[in-house]
Order: C-alpha cells, then structure tokens, then sequence
C-alpha cells in the first residue's frame, strides 16, 4: 500500500490514493488509528484518502482523525491534499475538492504554498461564554460547512509565555464542554500586532494540541473580523508549526469568503509494510 506523507504548517498526514488502491471504506478507521499511532506507526495528525469524485469535483478528500474518527474537514490536510492533487496530476493549478463538509476549492501559489477557500461558516455565536471550575471564559463558536466543523475561539492573554502544558487540561475541559453538542476543536488565541496573532489548538479526534490548525485559524479571524479587531485581509496567524494567513470577504455582517493560505511539504512517499495491518 503506497503513501505520501506531508504537512502543512507542521499539521501532519498521511495520504492514501485509493483510485489506485481499491480499499472498502470500513478499513479507513482502523488504518487511520494504526497509521498515526507516532510509536508504533508513521505517525500523524490525522489520515486523508483520495478517491473517485460524486459530486462534480476533480477528486473526493475522505478525512480521519488519528483516533479513526471521521472529520468533516482539514483546512491544511486540503491544502497539502490539493499538492498531492497536482502533483500526481488529478487536477490542475485550480482544483475543486468534494469533502464531507462540502466543496472546497484550492489554488497552487507556488511550487509549495497552496491556497484553499474553506467551507462557509454555518454557525457564528460571537458572544458564548463558557464556565470551567467555577471559572468563566470568553468564547465564541464557530461551525464552518455542512454538516459543520465546530470550533470554540478563546482569547487567552499570556498565551506564548503559558505554554500547552499549562493549558492542555483546560482545553480537554472545554473540547468536551456540555455547551458544544458536537465537541468542538478549541482555538486559544492572542493579539500580537496589527493583523497578527498567535494560536494553539487542542483538536478533537487528536485530543491533544497540534502544530497547526487551519479551519481552527479561519475560525478565529472570522471571529476577530465581525468583532472589528482584525481587518480580515492578510491576517497572519503564528503557531508552533509556523504561520497562516488568512483573507476574509464579508457583506456586512455574513462571511461570503474565507480563505487559507500556507506552506506545503511533502515529508516521504514510500510504501506500508506494516505487519500489524
């Protein structure tokens, strides 16, 4: 079983083209718990499948988080899938990408830096506050496509200096917070400058935080935008694994673009021998 490795901003994937493999689709939990298992496995984030399109895109994104569930989307995993996409030559410069959240369509900047316009926030509560140990939080919540990828976006002063050890046992609390029905991904964020601004995410499906998130970034700037805190154009955002930018067009108060931008880089193509599978 061959595979691509890649990253995104240091969000890791592992990538199947089942267009050539011909796998059933009940294998893809399992090979994605086993896959990304760092230890005993490649290891990564989550776990993408390409396959044959329904819907009138160029190719189908199927996408796993490391735990084996399934995500409704990845902002960077379809950045890097959109590479991959090119790469081995499904679709050109432009590509349209069906995945379970709807369709998104991706842009080559360059030989490495990929664009994609993500889903269409569904839902946006920009004043949510949430209580954790007697202990209330600002928060708002963001769902971005249908059926939605939620998100919870949190400003957290100190962030850099607190580190994610400080702040893992708070992000479980709120990932599974009874104010989010769906559990949702927790973005953790601070102002650092004008249009910039630094970020963790703890991720559902990974349950821990990760180097980057990107429908968890355009989360927090659709946020920062309607809030009038950020301008919505060039919106840098900095993370463990690197730095996102984010471009938001709006109507007033409704988001009628959101789109993502960063670095791609392919990691390894080799083969699966794993004799656990």
């Amino acid at each position: 079983m061959k595979f691509w490795k890649m990253n995104g901003a240091g969000n890791d994937f592992i990538i199947l083209n089942n267009l050539e493999e011909h796998l059933p689709a009940e294998d893809f939990p399992r090979l994605a718990r086993v896959l990304c298992e760092r230890h005993l496995s490649i290891g990564a984030d989550g776990f993408m499948v390409v396959d044959a399109p329904t819907q009138g895109g160029d190719y189908k994104m199927l996408f796993f988080n490391s735990d084996g569930t399934m995500g409704e989307m990845c902002g960077n995993g379809a950045r890097c899938i959109c590479r991959y996409g090119f790469e081995n030559g499904l679709a050109g410069e432009t590509q349209r990408v069906e995945t379970t959240a709807g369709m998104v369509t991706g842009q080559r900047i360059s030989r490495r830096c990929y664009r994609v316009r993500l889903n269409d926030p569904t839902t946006i509560r920009l004043d949510s506050p949430v209580e954790v140990d007697g202990v209330t939080y600002p928060c708002s919540y963001v769902e971005l496509g249908n059926p939605g990828l939620p998100h919870a976006v949190v400003p957290f002063q100190g962030l850099q200096e607190a580190g994610q050890t400080r702040l893992r046992e708070l992000g479980r609390k709120l990932r599974w917070h009874s104010a989010f029905p769906k559990g949702a991904n927790v973005n953790f964020y601070e102002l650092t400058g004008e249009d910039q601004l630094y970020e963790y995410t703890f991720e559902r499906g990974v349950e821990d935080f990760t180097y980057a998130c990107g429908t968890g970034t355009g989360s927090v700037v659709t946020v920062l935008t309607l809030q009038g805190k950020v301008s919505g154009h060039g919106v840098r955002a900095r993370m463990p694994g690197g730095e996102l930018v984010i471009d938001v067009e709006r109507e007033q108060d409704r988001i009628t673009d959101l789109y993502l931008t960063g670095p791609t880089n392919i990691v390894c193509q080799g083969e699966v021998t794993d004799e656990e599978l």
